[in-house]
């Protein structure tokens, strides 16, 4: 397989006739050998735009990608030695499974005993054995996806590349679908670059996440490196269902040492006492505007001794856990409850913060106090 260093790489549409439009602005990332690297952010955020550029799909307007040590720019997108998973499958409708997974293979006039070996190995890897004379139209939305998948895997690359391939899959058919890639990356020990707009895909998936915006990398680390130490404001608001709770205001000393207090607020203000490592992060910040960040699970239901309280404004039962929206004097939070707790619409809810779970972020630059 293949490490796949993108340095500086810049797309620019329409520059010919103008400054244009950048898509992907200077962006450097390193996908490691055999890794699972996931590309997440909002619609319009480069990713795919990123992906394409890897592929040899789009031109380069700066920088460089280098595939095994070879630098690719301008080098056509079959002499790269990768293969591509859309969307939208791309099969061929008038096709069989096998002929769809033998075509690529047949175009690079491999010999047909060595194509009937790879489909066969590709067709057993993912259950397709029992389909492979079927035509697309009669099979499942999570079947083709599988065929496009095989017909990658048949050609033996150094990068697998895939663009929001379970998009089109209904809910229950996702899951699946996406616990069998994670499977088919440990089997093959494949380095593959995903793209997908899905958080639930991205955290449960990848090796490592890159999350991106406006055509910039905001954080690249591991799935709960981001969820527990996001590095700004944007990355702690995508990364999580429901999102961390965001709440803006300013840092004071008072009596109790070093505070945040929530702006917007009348006569009874959110406030909350910072101690140990987040306080000596937040010193050099006293006087500023910060965002406070606390994830739902991180509220906690506490007696009437606590000084915290909010009024509960919506209860959202999901089974296994409850979404509660609970109204505060100048803000409002999510908190993730056990079922047990009954919550209910209208009643007052005592509740603390769990130690060490607190987030604060500048609220201009949006980079997270450490």
């Amino acid at each position: 397989m293949a490490r796949v260093v993108i340095e500086n790489l810049v797309k620019v549409y329409g520059e010919k006739s103008g400054p244009g439009v950048r898509a992907v602005n200077g962006i450097n990332l390193t996908i490691e050998d055999r890794e699972f690297m996931v590309l997440v952010g909002p619609s319009g955020c480069g990713k795919s735009t990123t992906l394409r550029l890897v592929a040899g799909l789009e031109e380069i307007s700066g920088g460089t990608i280098a595939i095994d040590g070879r630098v690719v720019n301008g080098v056509p997108p079959k002499d790269r030695d990768l293969a591509m998973v859309f969307q939208n499958y791309a099969l061929y409708p008038h096709m069989s499974v096998f002929e769809n997974l033998a075509f690529g293979l047949r175009q690079r006039s491999l010999p047909a005993a060595e194509i009937e070996s790879r489909v066969r190995e590709a067709a057993a890897m993912l259950g397709l054995d029992p389909y492979l004379q079927r035509k697309p139209a009669a099979l499942s939305g999570g079947q083709r996806q599988r065929v496009a998948v095989g017909r990658a895997i048949v050609r033996h690359p150094k990068v697998f590349l895939f663009d929001e391939p379970l998009s089109n899959l209904d809910a229950k058919m996702r899951t699946a679908t996406r616990a069998e890639l994670s499977r088919l990356h440990d089997r093959l020990g494949a380095t593959m670059i995903y793209v997908t707009h899905d958080q639930m895909e991205a955290m449960t998936m990848g090796d490592r996440i890159c999350v991106m915006q406006d055509g910039n990398i905001m954080q690249v680390a591991a799935p709960l490196e981001l969820y527990d130490n996001p590095a700004n404001l944007f990355v702690a608001g995508f990364i999580g269902s429901p999102p961390m709770n965001l709440v803006r205001g300013t840092l004071a000393v008072t009596s109790d040492g070093l505070a945040f207090i929530a702006e917007e607020a009348s006569d009874a203000p959110l406030r909350v006492s910072l101690d140990g490592a987040l306080a000596r992060a937040a010193a050099g910040a006293v006087g500023r505007a910060v965002v406070l960040g606390i994830r739902p699970e991180d509220i906690r239901p506490e007696g009437s001794h606590v000084p915290l309280s909010a009024r509960i404004d919506v209860v959202e039962p999901m089974g296994a856990e409850t979404f509660v929206h609970l109204v505060g004097s100048g803000y409002t939070l999510i908190a993730r409850l056990a079922p047990s707790a009954k919550p209910a619409r209208g009643d007052t809810f005592p509740f603390s913060f769990a130690p060490g779970k607190l987030h604060l972020f500048d609220a201009a630059s949006g980079a997270a106090l450490r």
